[in-house]
């Protein structure tokens, strides 16, 4: 059957001086529109982390959740501090004997499930009646970051918990969620010694008392930060015959080397998580258990707030960099966050101060929000070329989608990229294939560089606001004719374009 074919290629664009234009580099890059592929899901879109449980009640939050839905794969959030006092979840009576109150999970996960997202179960934190001590986490929301006092009333605590949500959802519900035994527990997010033994302890407690209620129940951890633990994880429960389905990290773009490696190796920070990806990965590989699945619970090219990374079109490239490496490698990859309702350092002082969101305060798309947008196109195949800023796919209407990008880091500058694709292996028309483009650059879509216009204001009025919004869009489409099959286009430093040929 004769289909059409069209070509998408995310491509990398910023406006810069015309003086700089001699200073292009250039390439040319040959794709055979018949090429074998391999598969390509979309594995770093399916997945985003948020702040903690009990903002998705929040009616901005559920709009931006609404509005990254349109634009991604959106299928699972993650969120900490589920058990959090704040939702009430945990309480005893006079007698001491606990109470358990559902009333808010039941909100949260109705809201997220009347959206289209299923919840990426952290089980975190501590309640403050259950706790060992009071140790409170330096985040503005002060969680308990202490093990229980007494995992016999844990364990109730979980069986209660998987129970309640069994009988409200359905198991055939819940067995296609994910449950994640709390959050980074070799850092300052959990505070039993020695860290990794009493974190083992926890996860052996709640992993068997999830799967006692149901062993159609998704269980797994350890949720580390800087990619630790998880060859440990799997030995542990190889060798106590503890429920794993899962393993799950984290890492960020700016992690050191010494954290994740051990050693002083030099990793730029664009190629930092997917190093630590391929790490984990070889772990599982050579473990007991080579076909555990790897979800990557958090990621982003920073964890500190910086406005010139997370607020700016340098994730474009940025993004599309970290797709292409990190392919094969990874079943899920959940970039944190979608949105900045969020309040790990407090309430929000000002839409732009780096947030981690793709979704700014007051609802404003930032230009994470649109590369997204744009490398949801890619194929679902990908087709292997030898360049490494150049991402080729086919999609199964046999669209052929390219990422091409020019990463330079945020407080760098770099000359233009002239790309030239010669496609081959395409049908014979009687008219030449039209080619549209799509971009994300400082000419489209760079609202953090609108806002600076404006004078950074630090709080917006509505009619900036819907001036801000107004920036955020990418345009209409550029359109113009395949000659020979042939397209050039040049990409500047620091941007993300979307070219399509039908």
């Amino acid at each position: 059957m004769n289909r059409s074919i069209a070509l998408v290629f995310a491509l990398a664009l910023i406006s810069v001086p015309a003086s700089s234009f001699a200073q292009q580099t250039s390439e040319t890059v040959e794709i055979d529109a018949k090429a074998q592929t391999t598969p390509l899901p979309h594995f770093w879109e399916q997945m985003f982390g948020s702040g903690r449980a009990n903002l998705s009640l929040r009616q901005g939050y559920r709009e931006d959740m609404s509005a990254v839905q349109t634009v991604t794969d959106f299928k699972y959030v993650r969120f900490h501090a589920i058990f959090q006092d704040e939702n009430g979840v945990y309480d005893e009576d006079a007698q001491g004997n606990p109470v358990y109150n559902w009333s808010y999970v039941d909100q949260i996960y109705d809201g997220l499930l009347a959206n289209g997202v299923r919840p990426f179960v952290e089980i975190s934190f501590m309640p403050k009646k259950l706790a060992a001590r009071l140790d409170y986490h330096a985040f503005w929301y002060k969680q308990i970051v202490s093990p229980p006092r007494d995992y016999s009333r844990w364990d109730a605590l979980i069986t209660a918990f998987a129970q309640h949500l069994i009988e409200r959802y359905g198991i055939a519900e819940v067995s296609q969620w994910y449950f994640e035994v709390w959050n980074e527990p070799n850092i300052d997010f959990w505070t039993g010694r020695p860290a990794q033994q009493t974190y083992f302890e926890l996860y052996d407690h709640t992993a068997r008392a999830l799967k006692a209620v149901n062993g159609k129940i998704r269980v797994g951890g350890p949720a580390t930060a800087q990619a630790a633990w998880v060859g440990d994880m799997i030995a542990h429960a190889t060798q106590n015959n503890v429920p794993l389905d899962f393993v799950s990290t984290h890492v960020y773009g700016n992690d050191t080397a010494k954290d994740v490696f051990g050693d002083n190796r030099p990793v730029p920070p664009h190629q930092m998580v997917c190093a630590a990806v391929s790490k984990v990965h070889d772990q599982i590989k050579n473990s007991a258990k080579p076909n555990m699945p790897l979800i990557w619970s958090e990621f982003n090219a920073t964890y500190a707030n910086e406005q010139p990374i997370t607020d700016s079109i340098y994730m474009g490239p940025w993004m599309a960099d970290t797709i292409r490496q990190c392919d094969g490698k990874v079943d899920l990859m959940s970039y944190w966050t979608f949105s900045d309702v969020f309040e790990e350092q407090g309430v929000i002082k000002t839409p732009f101060y780096g947030g981690y969101g793709l979704i700014a305060e007051d609802g404003i798309p930032k230009p994470a929000f649109n590369v997204f947008a744009l490398l949801h196109q890619l194929g679902e195949h990908r087709i292997a070329v030898s360049e490494d800023d150049v991402l080729v796919t086919r999609r199964g209407d046999d669209t052929i989608v390219i990422a091409a990008w020019n990463l330079v880091e945020p407080e760098a500058t770099g000359p233009d990229k002239t790309f030239t694709f010669q496609l081959t292996g395409l049908p014979a028309k009687e008219k030449a294939p039209k080619v549209t483009i799509r971009r994300v650059d400082a000419e489209h879509g760079d609202t953090l560089a609108a806002w600076k216009k404006m004078g950074s204001p630090k709080y917006p009025t509505t009619a900036q606001i819907a001036e801000l919004k107004r920036a955020s869009e990418i345009g209409k489409d550029e359109v113009h004719p395949l000659e020979d099959g042939k397209v050039t286009v040049t990409v500047p430093q620091k941007g993300l374009a979307l070219i399509e040929v039908r």
